[in-house]
């Protein structure tokens, strides 16, 4: 019943070869496109909500740069600091070098302890200071150790090229760099070789992402170590009630700058407002991916209708003469539908090889992940349903053509 419910349909698209291929071949490159657009769409997507690590709701943030690089900058954030937790609300305030989603950047090499120079197995990790009470005011989550006591904090020594790394020996790891070089077991009290010497691990946390996320491999690849920030640039951060950080910002601004006006104080900012800027490329590229999907699936819905009407005036007789030999308006209707989902599904197969191959492309110039197989069904299943919707009105008008026309056209 199937092969002969379906023979008029193959023999009629064997008089159009053209147009049916012409058809496929625009259903295969939309399933291919569009199947890799909505996975780099969803990809960026869930790049833009990676955590960070943060208590996000609750930080304000102010970035100052000093119009040259002071002797006295640790003495001056602590004055700065002290002041600032004054301010009514502010539950706790540090100084820190650099945050997640800032781009501020600082890298290093790291090996197991008692490494030389020439052995493998290191990773490059992302290193965060600050000052006493970072991981409480940031709200980062320890969940092994302690947190570094007042000893063992050293300024940064950014004169001396950072000099001051040399001096500090304690340091926090994040839980993937724990479970990189310790597998298993408990990292606290063990040691980590970074830039040439052993440092010991006081404590594990959760997770912090790197000030660019998406630029490094790994971004839980984090540090934190007890350096206390004398750079030119640096940020006050400030922990707060949410609904009430945008007043502390604004107080917090106008504080620093009467203690100090030899520096320029960026305005204040909520975190969020540094995540929207941080993604506002990728905001731009998802609108942008999207509405060329869009386009591109309205394109071959009015080719598909195209089509369908075409035939449709084509088959006039045909119809007619079919309706008057008994055909229902529901055998017709179930005709065009029948011819679309052939067509198109001859497309989508095509299509989601040339997926699979376009995303290799894409792997291979643009370092995209591989293309999960879970998109090919529902691209897939898009097209087939937009196919059906495109090719509903000229079926249903071809389902009207009354068995009058039959006669008629003789």
């Amino acid at each position: 019943m199937l092969t002969l419910a379906l023979r008029p349909i193959i023999i009629s698209l064997r008089r159009h070869k053209l147009v049916a291929i012409l058809l496929v071949l625009q259903v295969a490159a939309t399933c291919a496109i569009v199947c890799n657009v909505g996975f780099m769409v969803a990809s960026r997507i869930q790049r833009m909500q990676s955590p960070s690590g943060l208590d996000e709701n609750a930080l304000v943030l102010i970035r100052a740069q000093d119009f040259q690089l002071r002797s006295d900058a640790v003495q001056r954030h602590r004055v700065d600091l002290a002041a600032l937790r004054m301010i009514p609300g502010v539950e706790a305030a540090v100084v820190v070098d650099s945050l997640p989603l800032s781009r501020s950047t600082w890298q290093v090499n790291s090996k197991p302890a008692g490494s030389n120079e020439t052995a493998g197995g290191g990773i490059s990790l992302t290193l965060y200071s600050g000052t006493p009470g970072e991981l409480a005011t940031l709200g980062i989550t320890l969940v092994e150790g302690h947190d570094f006591t007042g000893t063992d904090f050293m300024p940064m020594r950014v004169k001396d090229g950072w000099a001051g790394l040399d001096d500090v020996d304690a340091m926090l790891v994040s839980r993937a760099v724990a479970e990189h070089y310790f597998p298993g077991r408990s990292a606290v009290g063990h040691a980590i070789r970074i830039d040439k010497h052993d440092r010991r691990i006081v404590g594990v946390f959760d997770h912090l992402a790197t000030p660019s996320p998406g630029v490094q491999r790994r971004p839980d690849y984090t540090v934190l170590m007890p350096l206390l920030p004398d750079d030119s640039e640096a940020f006050y951060v400030m922990r707060c009630n949410p609904g009430d950080c945008d007043r502390i910002g604004r107080k917090a601004s106008e504080m620093l700058l009467t203690l100090a006006n030899d520096r320029l104080l960026a305005p204040p900012q909520r975190f969020a407002e540094l995540r929207a800027n941080f993604f506002r490329r990728d905001q731009t590229m998802i609108g942008l991916l999207v509405a060329s999907g869009l386009a591109l699936l309205f394109v071959t819905a009015l080719g598909i209708a195209g089509l369908a009407n075409f035939w449709v005036q084509q088959r006039t007789r045909m119809i007619g003469i079919r309706r008057a030999i008994g055909a229902t308006r529901r055998d017709i209707l179930r005709y065009f539908q029948v011819e679309n989902f052939l067509i198109v599904g001859v497309g989508v197969v095509l299509g989601m090889l040339l997926a699979l191959l376009l995303n290799v492309v894409l792997m291979q110039r643009y370092e995209l992940p591989r293309l999960p197989v879970a998109y090919l069904p529902a691209s897939a299943v898009l097209l087939w349903a937009l196919g059906q919707l495109a090719v509903l009105s000229p079926a249903l008008r071809a389902s009207n053509v009354p068995p009058v026309v039959a006669t008629g056209s003789g």
